[in-house]
């Protein structure tokens, strides 16, 4: 058994893999129709608490899930192909669950899912939230970090962990931002019989909870915290720097012409400080983006930005461009923060745009400028120079201190 994904797609049953979702509630919960598919069953797949939940009068083979499951859904498909073939998740399949892993590998028409309420459904419910109004934040096998573009004052969020321990994280993340008064819900066993709630803030939060939770957050800033948006120009402070570093105002009209595109990668080359794929990737949770950086100090600090700044699958690549290119996976965007005088750096990035890429490179200095005005007059774009001044004082009075202007060039490849 060699148990890919090529072999688990071809040798799969042609009846479609059955995905039943079964709630804290278990056996009395489920729906006729769900009964009815567990009840013919030849094979059962599921966690050892989900396959306890089925009672003994039902016959197929009990076949609990292996650690890492991602890794063996294709064996086990494999392994059981010609049987029919049950899968029991919790609540919904479909949401964070083996629904989704098992239809993105056998395709949706190989499989059927029948759904329970999901942990989001009731929890809105008991909490009295609409749903619709309400941000999910899966950090299920996933950092903590992620949660973090999420806080903002005033929204309401549902995080769904991995066990127990979420809370207690999602707590001290809160106030470690600064949102130590955020309102924090635990909902444990939601739907089953031993349904419990409790309920806290973030700064004083010390509660244990269950296994199996829902971390609900009423987002409350404190007094003096600035908030941080998922819009473009977050403030300079808000990196860490050797003062490598695109500027607010300057990373604002950069990333608007960047255009971040849900799903789109973009490469930040010469990235600094990262702060360009850092806000592309704030900008929405599908977008992707890798920061290249020569040197290894610099680099090391841009990991570091981007898991304090919430974006943790932020790849950086230590190397030289345009060298490491070809290395990376095909651009929808590049940005060039640095390096425009090196021989085809422009050059290697252009060739990786696909039809409607988009190219944008910032210049501070003379040579660097001509680099832009070359390709300009060669394949066209945009030429913009921004120059920020700011208000200092002078003796008793205030005046106004120019920065550097940088020379914006920005392209569509068609």
């Amino acid at each position: 058994m060699s148990g890919t994904v090529e072999e688990a797609v071809e040798a799969a049953p042609a009846a479609p893999v059955v995905v039943v979702g079964i709630g804290a509630d278990g056996w009395e919960g489920l729906a006729p129709t769900s009964r009815a598919e567990v009840e013919r069953a030849e094979v059962l797949l599921g966690s050892a608490r989900q396959l306890d939940l089925v009672p003994d009068g039902v016959s197929a083979e009990r076949v609990p899930w292996p650690s890492p499951l991602t890794e063996a859904v294709p064996g086990l498909v494999e392994e059981h192909a010609g049987r029919a073939l049950v899968v029991l998740a919790s609540g919904d399949p479909m949401l964070s669950g083996i629904g989704t892993t098992l239809t993105r590998l056998l395709g949706a028409d190989r499989v059927r899912v029948l759904p329970a309420p999901s942990s989001v459904s009731l929890a809105c419910a008991r909490l009295g939230w609409a749903v619709e109004d309400t941000e999910v934040v899966t950090l299920v096998g996933r950092p903590i970090e992620l949660l973090h573009p999420h806080v903002q004052p005033g929204r309401r969020l549902l995080v769904l962990g991995s066990d127990g321990g979420t809370p207690a994280q999602v707590a001290a993340l809160l106030a470690g931002r600064g949102y130590g008064q955020s309102l924090v819900t635990v909902l444990g066993g939601l739907g089953g019989p031993d349904e419990e709630v409790r309920t806290g803030t973030a700064a004083t939060w010390s509660q244990p909870a269950p296994a199996l939770v829902v971390t609900a957050v009423e987002c409350r800033a404190d007094r003096g915290t600035m908030p941080l948006p998922t819009t473009p120009g977050l403030p300079d402070g808000a990196y860490e720097s050797d003062g490598q570093l695109t500027r607010s105002e300057v990373r604002a009209v950069t990333l608007a012409r960047l255009t971040a595109v849900p799903g789109q990668l973009l490469w930040d080359v010469g990235a600094g400080s990262g702060s360009i794929g850092i806000e592309w990737m704030r900008a929405h949770p599908t977008c992707r983006a890798v920061a290249v950086e020569a040197s290894a100090e610099r680099a090391g600090r841009i990991a570091r930005n981007a898991a304090r700044l919430g974006v943790p699958y932020l790849r950086v690549v230590h190397g030289h461009a345009p060298d490491v290119l070809s290395r990376l996976g095909a651009p929808d965007a590049v940005f060039i923060g640095g390096g425009l005088t090196t021989p085809l750096l422009v050059d290697t990035c252009w060739d990786a745009l696909p039809v409607g890429g988009r190219l944008v490179a910032n210049a501070v200095t003379v040579e660097s400028e001509a680099v832009l005005a070359q390709w300009h007059a060669r394949v066209g774009g945009d030429l913009v120079r921004v120059e920020v001044s700011r208000a200092e004082p002078v003796g008793s009075f205030t005046g106004w201190k120019p920065a550097m202007p940088v020379t914006i060039w920005s392209v569509t490849r068609w």
